[in-house]
C-alpha cells in the first residue's frame, strides 16, 4: 500500500510541478523547452513549419477563442430553450408574430445553403447554428419582453452585445488582441454575467 500511495504522490507531484512550469511559462513568455503537447495534439508535418512567434500568438490566442466559443455556444443555447418554452419547438419559423427578424432567417438560410453547395461536412441542421454572434443579439433584442426575465437591463444589454461583438473580431479573423483589449474582454465577460437576472 505505501508502495501505491508514492506512485500517486509521484504522479500528483509532478502535475503540479507541471502546472507551475506552465504558468511560468505563460507569465514570462518564455519557452522551456517541454514537449507540451504530443503529437497526436498538433499537425506534426505542418505545426513546425511555422514561425515560432507566429505559434506562440496562436497558444495565446487560443485562451480568448476558448472563452468566445463558450459564451457563444451558451447564448445559443438560451436563447433556444427560452424562446421554446415561450414560442413552442418551430419558433424560428413562425411568421404571426415574427420571432426571427427575416433578415436573421435569410442570412441563416444562406450560410446553410453554401455549406450544402461546398460539399463539406454540414454543422448543423438548426438553422439557429448558422447565425452570426450579431444576429444573436437582434433575436433577443426583437424579444425582449421574453428575455426581459434573463437581462436585467436593455440597455446594459445592448452595450455588452456591441462590446462584446467587437472584442469577438479579432479572436474570429486570426489577429493578435492588444493587452488592453484582453482586459476589456474579461471586464465584458463579468459584466455579461452580472447582466443576467
Amino acid at each position: 500500500m505505501k508502495c501505491l500511495d508514492a506512485i500517486r504522490l509521484f504522479g500528483m507531484t509532478s502535475l503540479m510541478i507541471e502546472g507551475a512550469l506552465d504558468a511560468v511559462e505563460k507569465q514570462f513568455s518564455v519557452d522551456l523547452g517541454r514537449p507540451i503537447e504530443s503529437a497526436d495534439d498538433k499537425d506534426g508535418e505542418y505545426f513546425p513549419q511555422f514561425e515560432d512567434k507566429v505559434r506562440s500568438e496562436a497558444s495565446q490566442m487560443a485562451e480568448h477563442y476558448e472563452v468566445f466559443y463558450c459564451l457563444e455556444l451558451s447564448t445559443r443555447e438560451l436563447i433556444k430553450t427560452t424562446l421554446e418554452a415561450s414560442h413552442g419547438v418551430d419558433w424560428w419559423n413562425k411568421t404571426s408574430p415574427e420571432i426571427v427578424p427575416s433578415a436573421v432567417k435569410q442570412n441563416a438560410a444562406a450560410n446553410m445553403k453554401r455549406e450544402l453547395d461546398s460539399g463539406v461536412t454540414t454543422l448543423s441542421t438548426d438553422a439557429l447554428d448558422y447565425t452570426t454572434f450579431g444576429e444573436l443579439g437582434e433575436i433577443v433584442r426583437s424579444n425582449w419582453q421574453v428575455f426581459s426575465d434573463t437581462f436585467n437591463s436593455q440597455g446594459a444589454f445592448n452595450k455588452i452585445m456591441s462590446s462584446l461583438n467587437t472584442l469577438r473580431a479579432p479572436i474570429a479573423h486570426c489577429s493578435s488582441m492588444a493587452p488592453d483589449e484582453v482586459v476589456r474582454l474579461r471586464l465584458t465577460l463579468r459584466d455579461w454575467f452580472r447582466l443576467m437576472a
